[in-house]
């Protein structure tokens, strides 16, 4: 197999995605389905990049001083065992991806709109741990039920209801998908997964360096309208794709 061109498409996800907060775990799904790898290895190798692009991120916002750890840790709390259940559900899964598809395209257009200016006034509000945990447990579990790590589910909330400034809220992002990859991948582990060992440290390496460069961008490069448009796009991107493929399969059938 040719290594090189995707080594080169994970390390510009990761790059796109950690700017914004997002481990990239959608996209690295469908390359990796795109390159023919057998499906029992996709999910776990998508997995340990997203845990490797957020985790690194995690702990670049963290001494940067821009997590904000007091406000995380309901969403956090409540959001991991959230995702363990979710997992074990089975719904009709084409219906429930385009539905899930058309609403992030939704927040995704709201957040392009929205003035960036109407989210400051809001950032110092703050919310309750309760309505917080209440999120965090809503997300995980959708996040569990798709099987990807949530943080495209969680950043339009966070920025539609002005929680926080937008280096708070990709910092957030990326600590709540870096745990729920880990559970994810744990939940994985448990039952046996085979890798391609070679492949699977290129890749890693691949979305290690994408992913500090993209933490950097947003942390010395980046103005926090940028942030929000970039992570609105990419929500976007992924509501159209989930939109795409779905209604295609749903029209097939």
């Amino acid at each position: 197999m040719d290594y090189l061109w995707l080594c080169g498409a994970f390390f510009g996800v990761a790059v796109l995605y950690a700017a914004a907060g997002f481990g990239g775990g959608s996209s690295y799904l469908a390359l990796l389905a795109l390159a023919g790898l057998p499906p029992g290895t996709i999910r776990p190798i998508a997995l340990l990049c997203n845990l490797v692009v957020t985790g690194t991120a995690s702990v670049s916002f963290g001494r940067a001083g821009v997590t904000p750890w007091r406000r995380a840790l309901p969403l956090i709390l409540t959001s991991v065992p959230a995702a363990f259940l979710g997992g074990r559900v089975q719904l009709p899964r084409e219906q429930y991806l385009l539905l899930l598809g058309g609403l992030l395209i939704v927040a995704g257009l709201l957040m392009l709109v929205r003035k960036r200016a109407d989210l400051g006034k809001q950032a110092t509000q703050g919310g309750g741990a309760a309505g917080a945990m209440l999120v965090g447990g809503a997300v995980g579990f959708v996040s569990g039920v798709v099987g990807i790590g949530g943080g495209i589910f969680l950043s339009p909330l966070l920025f539609l209801t002005g929680w926080a400034t937008a280096r708070a809220i990709a910092a957030t992002t990326s600590l709540f998908i870096a745990l729920n990859s880990l559970s994810g991948l744990a939940g994985q582990l448990s039952v046996g997964v085979m890798f391609d060992y070679t492949l699977t440290g290129l890749l890693l390496a691949s979305v290690l360096l994408g992913g500090l460069l993209g933490t950097r961008l947003t942390l010395r490069r980046f103005s926090p309208a940028t942030i929000q448009k970039l992570a609105a796009a990419l929500i976007l991107l992924v509501g159209i794709r989930l939109v795409y493929a779905n209604a295609f399969i749903l029209g097939t059938l």
